[in-house]
């Protein structure tokens, strides 16, 4: 199957839980495209110990995830 998450809020636990479940999704063997819109753009900023999103952001692309936007 083929899917799209769409993000457009920039809050920290939002970001880290789409990127979770676009993972989950790429693990299943589908494919995941990540839409980043408005303030999602950021998302890089919003890294942290307790959300670590660059850590599922490299693994979502290194899974031959998709990002658009």
């Amino acid at each position: 199957m083929k899917f799209t998450i769409i993000i457009s809020r920039d809050h920290p636990e939002i970001v880290w839980n789409a990127f979770r479940l676009a993972n989950l999704i790429l693990s299943q063997n589908d494919e995941v495209v990540i839409f980043l819109n408005g303030p999602s753009v950021n998302y890089r900023r919003l890294h942290s110990e307790r959300f670590p999103i660059l850590d599922l952001a490299r693994k979502f692309v290194s899974n031959k995830g998709i990002f658009k936007g």
